[in-house]
């Protein structure tokens, strides 16, 4: 069985994967309501202002990482002939925790003051909702990955 990584990245399949992720991300972000959504909106936003191209270009760098992070997940659904899509939701936690790992990381080492900044932020709510992305993740990843 192929990695998650060789699937999501292959040529065929990279960048709708990509165009997948950013509109996730934006509906994600759109969903978001109350005070800490306001916060959330307004960094997106300002994140996108400033870089155009950012999320895309983000996503495109990150996307070898997560996959290879999700992989673990992604092939004990599929040997124990699970769905991935509920299966990533069913363990939430354990993909908001393998993708904070990776977003903490390569923030930790940005030289851009706006987002380390902005990240810094949103932090002590990324699990949560990055939680609350799994099960659009999940049938990303389903959709592309099969």
């Amino acid at each position: 069985m192929a990695s998650l990584t060789e699937t999501l990245t292959n040529d065929t399949k990279k960048a709708a994967v990509i165009d997948d992720c950013c509109t996730l991300i934006d509906a994600e972000v759109a969903d978001k309501g109350g005070i800490s959504g306001l916060a959330i909106k307004a960094g997106y936003a300002a994140v996108k202002g400033i870089k155009p191209g950012f999320i895309k270009h983000a996503v495109e760098d990150l996307l070898p990482e997560f996959s290879k992070a999700l992989d673990p997940l992604y092939q004990e659904a599929k040997t124990g002939g699970k769905p991935v899509a509920a299966y990533f939701t069913s363990n939430a936690s354990r993909v908001a925790g393998a993708l904070l790992a990776i977003t903490d990381a390569k923030v930790s080492h940005s030289k851009s003051g706006l987002i380390k900044g902005t990240y810094e932020k949103l932090r002590g709510t990324a699990v949560k909702n990055v939680e609350s992305a799994v099960p659009r993740l999940g049938a990303l990843i389903a959709r592309h990955a099969g």
